[in-house]
């Protein structure tokens, strides 16, 4: 059994929350520059560039990409032979979002209440997933996500009998909708299978898939291609001025589900598609 300290743990937490809001993935900003030379608008052009001159203003200035540093949604895969001591797993991550977004100058954006709405003034509680896995190392991921994407979001339990074409026609619609609302060019991460939770929990850890890297399942790559095609022909463009590029990539991920079931969600990101990790 391996031991884990909880102020480690707090620590680590602390320095992903910064690192994931001050810098945008080198894949993402990688796919930013070569659709800067797709784009047909000027406008888009001109778009795309100001986004990546932004990302690395706050790479060199130390400052969030975006004003809105998002709610903290944290993955967390347990090797089942770690033993975290000095203090709960819990708290240790409560309390490095606290630290990070307070240290880090982050913006504070979680409310106590869905109704009473007093925020918590320092971004605490996250989003935490927890996944019992083999060994003796603890993984953490950090991925902030911003409202305005999160709120163009979509599930829907499907009728297996509207099969891949209603599939298809359910993620561009979703894609559609959003319109400028989620800050094209969007990550479009797609969840099919599981159940009425776990569709959701596969499409948002789509997002976390580099973007440059396609699915490994022959039929799925192919069908991400396809979508990433569609969805880039609705005219949308950057910032939703018009142009060919409002999706970087469309990532899929799917699950065995009931023979009565085809659940599809749709975790719609804009290119602000921050995640951080550290292996302890």
């Amino acid at each position: 059994m391996r031991e884990v300290k909880a102020d480690d743990i707090k620590k680590t937490v602390e320095l992903l929350c910064i690192e994931a809001n001050y810098n945008l993935p080198q894949d993402v900003l990688n796919t930013l520059k070569e659709k800067a030379y797709e784009e047909v608008s000027e406008t888009g052009i001109e778009i795309l560039n100001s986004i990546i001159e932004n990302a690395e203003i706050a790479k060199v200035k130390e400052m969030p990409i975006c004003q809105d540093t998002g709610i903290a949604v944290i993955f967390v895969e347990i090797g089942q032979d770690v033993h975290v001591v000095g203090g709960s797993l819990d708290d240790a991550i409560n309390n490095g979002v606290k630290d990070g977004y307070l240290n880090g100058y982050l913006r504070k954006s979680i409310v106590n209440d869905p109704f009473v709405r007093i925020n918590t003034n320092d971004n605490t509680p996250p989003i935490v997933h927890y996944d019992i896995v083999g060994g003796d190392k603890l993984k953490i991921t950090v991925a902030p996500k911003g409202a305005g994407s999160e709120n163009m979001s979509a599930l829907k339990m499907m009728k297996p009998s509207d099969g891949i074409e209603g599939v298809k026609k359910f993620i561009i619609d979703t894609v559609e909708a959003s319109g400028p609302n989620a800050c094209p060019p969007l990550v479009v991460g797609v969840g099919i299978g599981g159940n009425f939770e776990y569709a959701p929990l596969l499409a948002k850890k789509a997002l976390l898939r580099p973007i440059d890297q396609r699915s490994s399942d022959g039929d799925v790559r192919a069908l991400e291609e396809e979508l990433l095609l569609k969805v880039n022909s609705l005219g949308i463009g950057p910032q939703g001025l018009g142009g060919r590029i409002t999706a970087l990539a469309v990532n899929i991920e799917k699950y065995p589900t009931h023979i009565a079931m085809l659940p599809v969600a749709v975790n719609i990101s804009c290119h602000v598609t921050r995640h951080a990790t550290a292996i302890l």
